[in-house]
Parts: C-alpha cells; structure tokens; sequence
C-alpha cells in the first residue's frame, strides 16, 4: 500500500446500464497524476502533507533527498503549531519510513511514553500516540493494549462522532483480543452512512471520515473474525463512493482513498470487481470484436481466478443476437477477455450485451457501425414552374461532375440521392443529410437540409428566384456539396457533387436593399413631452393685477378706516407673528415666479411653524390685556 501508485481510470467508455457488484472504474499503478501529488507534498512545509508522501514516495528518494528531508522535518517539528501529540506522530513516522540518523530526538520518546501512561481525552489522541509508539518500535504489552481500549469506551461513552469511531475502530484494530471490546459498535456506525442516488455511500464528513470509519470498522471485524459489517451490495456502493473521488489533490486525500481502497479489496467475500468495454465501445464493420476488461478495484486480476466469463448481447427489440457465449482471455493478460461478433453479424444499431463473470453481473451498451454507400445520385436544372421536364444529370460517387450546372432566378435545382447499407443493400435513414453551397469568391457558404421521401430516397428541391435572399442575391459559381452524417456510420461522407452557376435578378440592386438593412439605425434619444404653450405676457400681466386688486382694496379700506398703527404692541411676538405671515406671503410670490411646489413645501414648513408659535403667544397676551381691562 505505501509504496503504491495509483491512477483512477477515467469514467469507462461504455454507458452502464446495470451492475451487479460490479463498478466502471478502478486503480492501476501508473498514474502520474497522483505521482506528482505525492512528489509535490515531499516538498511541502506542512508535517502532515509531508508523512503522507513520504509513505507512499518516500523509497523513491535519494539517499541524499532523504538525509536533508529529515534535518527539515526537525525544524518543521520545531515550529509546529500542531497538537504535541500530532506533530509528534508525523515526526516518529517520517523518521521511520525514512530510516533518518539520527533517529527520533530523545525528548519526543520520552514525552510519547508520558503520554501513553496517562489517560487521552480524545480518539485522535489515542490514534496518534497508539501509532507513534507502533512507528518508534515501543512495544505494548496486553496489558497496555487493554488500557489503550478501555480508555477509548470511556471517551466513546462522551463523544461517539464518526471522527471518534473511525479512530477507535482503527485502533482496537491492532490491540489484538482486546478490540473485541468495541465491536459492538461497529453496526451502529454503519448504520449512519447516507446513500447518495441509490448508487454510492458515505459518511457525513467527505472521503477522509468515510475512509477512516469504514477502513477501520474493516479492520476491526477482520482482526476479531467477525462477520463483514457491509453486505455485498453496500461494499459497491463504498467503492463507487471511493473512485467518484479520484480527483482528490491533496497528499493525506490520495493516500486515505489509495488505503480504503485496498483495505475493500482484502475482502474478497464482498468486495466488487471492474468489468468495462475497452476502447470506445463502436465496433466497425469489418472488426466486429470487443475486448473487456475484469479485474479487482486495484486493476489486478481477480482472485480467486473467475471460472467463466459469459455475454448475451441483444438488440433494441430485445432479441438475442448471441447467448451465453463465452469469453476467451486475449493473450496472457488474464484481466482482458474478447468476444467476437463476426459469426453472428450484427447490423448497424445499439446492441446490449449482459456480461456475467463468476457472481459478478454487470450491463453495458454497445454500438455496431455500418457504413453508407450511394446507390445513385441524379442532379438537374428545372423551370421553377414546372414547365418543362428537368434535365437530371448521373453522378457516380465520388466524382465530381464534369461540366458546371447553370441556373437564373426562374429556375430551380433538383438533386436526388439513394442511400443504402454498404452490407445489406438495403435503403437506409441518416441524421444529417445536407446540402451545401459555397461561393467561390467570397467563401460564403448556405446549407439546406434534404428530405427522405416514403421510398427512402433523399431529394433537395431548391427555386433559385425564392431562395436569393439566403444568398444574398450575389451571383457566381458555388461549389455544391452533398453532406452526409450519423452517428452509427463509419464512413460519413462529404461530396463535392458538381459546381453550379447561379444568376440572379437585380442582384446590385437587391444587394444594396440587403446591405440597407444591416447599417446602425439612428440614435433614439428619450425626450420628455415639450411643455404647453404659455399665454402672452400681457394676459399673464393682467391676471396678475387682478389677483393683486384685493390687496389694493384691503389698504384702500385701512386708509379709509384710520388704522390705529400706534396701538401695535411692540413684542417680539407680535413682530414674529408678522415677520413670519410676511414671509409666507412672500414665499408664495416666489412660488408663482419660481421656485416648484416640492420646494415651496419644504421652506414653507418652517415658516408655518415659526408662525404659528409667535402668533399663539400674540393672541394669548392680547386675551390677557383685555382681560385685565375689563376688570
């Protein structure tokens, strides 16, 4: 496992329809991509990234890599921010899978063996410092092993998360007789996994809580032989939960999916197996053999050896094509096994081929190509009024006809094309089926579809005059080319057919009336709805005086009256009063020359304001006074 280099192989070319303990991808020892996670990680400046490259890269190093890696670690160590207990356990584990002389400074041996004679608070603490001892060759006695257990039901019994299990599980794992103790908590862990679509499981927490509880709940009911705490169709769902994740970038990611993964894989009863197509999954006419390949999540071969291998491959309709043949391994790779289709002869289409090997049953889909052959190809020049009978010419494929077809606005171009199997003879469908024109000088290219008629037989149908819009009325010589496409062919096709010239009426002026189209518009510019015209200003000026005659009466009359002015008080309420009643006179002329009716409120307010008070207080003394008379 440490010394294993992995590459996740890509989503299997074929579309899976069904499985039976069976997933579409697995690992194989080249993968470069996981090689230059764990090459980057030896570089890094974190403890943890680097243990865990160092276990799975660390034998590739020089020795000279090796001796300055250790001095580097010591420093890191040093500057650690990490719990003691962690940066210690990293430090033992580097140290040892790098075999560093010096070995482990005396103070970190001497503060693990304090801590493993006192009771940890946590499960973590209990991991690390369990495998930090395994890791400096500290041996625990059954004694020791049995304290390190029961320690662990007394954290569980305060804190029984996933994180806490998974370590606990692991653990228990190597303490020998004694991890009997925690078994039983095996199923309710299990019992906490979510399924995700019906087709994966895990954890709460990612991959890195997944891989711990489940790996170390393996282990567990391993080391006590106990029965597997997964069913079969469980152990699937872990392992298509675990290859989902292969694009995992980080050092401690690679390593605890490469050690689940493995750890599934020791468990021969339960765990799954890859069968997928290899290759495409398109068989070409003249090859009609696939190969598939069944190996272990690890791309070895699957052990014990699989007696048979058998496919049953039906078409559409579900009709046997070949049944319950068996497969014959290819070469002396015993994970790639071939099953040929020349005898049966599949025609072009989808096939489905039910795959069993062993207990292991698994669906793909599989698709036979065919290849297309022009059985006849007619063109001609008509009159688009169907006057006169067209004049079709006969192409044979894929040659090019000899003289250019020549057609004005009052004519049309007729083409009619048979398509058949190349095996059969027979009439075919295709999805595309076009025809297309290219002018010589511009470059510019139109595209029309060809339709297939009740007999099967492809026809274009094109009026010139109709249809000089789509070529912007510009005359010359096209290239005419017929296009044929489809997803089951294994010679789609393009012909160039003939070139045609092609004249049409008023095509300068028309041209310009299309390029007119195409010039920037001008500018809309919002504008607000021009305001109503005014009166003159000789009505405005005599409204005015009119509006002022009552004023003009109101001081004739004061005058008339002999108004006491000498009476007025001469109080600071009193001025206010008037002052303020003076001021929103004021306002109010301003109103009228200039100021809007918002404005006018917002200055209004406190004037209003300040004459109000003055005015309650001018009133209240003038009460006052004459009160005051009339006693």
């Amino acid at each position: 496992m440490r010394h294993l280099f992995c590459l996740l192989l890509l989503v299997a070319p074929l579309v899976i329809c069904a499985a039976d303990r069976t997933t579409n991808s697995y690992l194989s020892p080249t993968d470069e991509r996981l090689q230059r996670v764990f090459v980057e990680g030896v570089k890094s400046s974190d403890l943890q990234t680097i243990y865990y490259s160092v276990l799975n890269y660390g034998s590739r190093l020089t020795a000279a890599d090796k001796t300055a890696l250790c001095t580097r670690v010591k420093t890191l160590h040093a500057d650690s921010k990490l719990n003691e207990f962690e940066k210690n356990f990293y430090l033992i584990g580097i140290y040892s899978e790098l075999k560093c002389s010096p070995p482990v400074p005396p103070a970190v041996i001497t503060a693990l063996e304090g801590a493993l004679a006192k009771e940890a608070t946590t499960a973590p603490e209990v991991f690390f410092n369990f495998f930090a001892a395994k890791a400096a060759g500290i041996a625990l006695d059954d004694a020791a092993k049995l304290r390190v257990v029961k320690n662990l039901q007394a954290i569980l019994k305060k804190d029984d998360s996933l994180a806490s299990l998974g370590h606990a599980f692991t653990v228990a794992a190597e303490t020998g007789g004694n991890g009997l103790l925690l078994v039983d908590r095996v199923e309710d862990a299990i019992a906490q996994a979510d399924e995700v679509d019906g087709k994966m499981l895990q954890f709460e927490g990612g991959l890195s809580i997944t891989a711990l509880v489940l790996g170390g709940a393996l282990k567990l009911t391993a080391s006590q032989k106990k029965p597997h705490p997964i069913t079969p169709i469980q152990a699937t769902k872990f392992a298509t939960y675990f290859l989902s994740r292969r694009s995992v970038q980080t050092a401690k990611g690679v390593h605890v999916l490469l050690d689940a993964l493995t750890t599934l894989n020791q468990q021969k009863a339960i765990a799954p197996v890859c069968i997928q197509v290899m290759g495409s999954g398109q068989l070409q006419p003249d090859d009609l053999q696939v190969t598939f390949r069944v190996v272990d999540l690890l791309g070895n071969a699957v052990t014990p050896a699989l007696d048979t291998v058998q496919a049953t491959v039906k078409d559409k309709q579900g009709t046997a094509v070949v049944k319950d043949v068996k497969l014959t391994p290819k070469g002396s790779d015993k994970t790639v096994f071939a099953l040929d289709l020349k005898q049966a002869k599949p025609a072009r289409g989808q096939y489905t081929v039910d795959l069993t090997a062993g207990t292991f049953k698994q669906s793909a889909e599989l698709k036979v190509l065919g290849r297309v052959k022009v059985s006849s190809l007619e063109v001609g020049i008509g009159d688009s009024d169907s006057s006169s009978a067209v004049k079709k010419q006969t192409v044979d494929f894929p040659k090019t006809l000899s003289t250019p077809l020549n057609a004005d606005s009052q004519q049309k171009v007729v083409m009619k094309v048979s398509l058949v199997d190349e095996t059969t003879g027979k009439p075919i469908s295709v999805h595309q089926a076009f025809v297309r024109f290219e002018n010589g000088q511009t470059g510019e290219e139109i595209v029309f579809v060809a339709e297939q008629d009740s007999s099967k037989v492809y026809k274009f149908d094109m009026d010139v005059g109709a249809r000089s819009s789509d070529f912007s009325q510009t005359s010359g010589k096209y290239l005419m080319e017929l296009i044929v496409g489809d997803a089951s062919l294994s010679n789609s096709f393009r012909w160039h057919v003939a070139d045609i010239n092609l004249k049409f009426s008023g095509d300068a002026t028309a041209r310009d009336t299309q390029e007119s189209v195409y010039k920037p518009r001008k500018e809309i510019v919002h504008q607000f709805r021009v305001p109503e015209k005014r009166p003159a200003r000789f009505v405005s000026d005599l409204f005015t005086g009119i509006c002022c005659v009552p004023l003009l009466i109101l001081l004739v009359l004061w005058l008339r009256l002999k108004v006491n002015i000498s009476n007025f008080p001469l109080s600071l309420s009193a001025i206010g009063f008037h002052l303020g009643l003076g001021a929103i006179l004021f306002l109010f002329f301003v109103f009228w020359v200039q100021l809007d009716m918002f404005a006018t409120i917002r200055y209004l307010l406190p004037l209003a304001l300040f004459t109000f008070l003055c005015g309650n207080r001018f009133l209240r003394s003038i009460a006052a006074k004459r009160a005051a008379h009339e006693k």
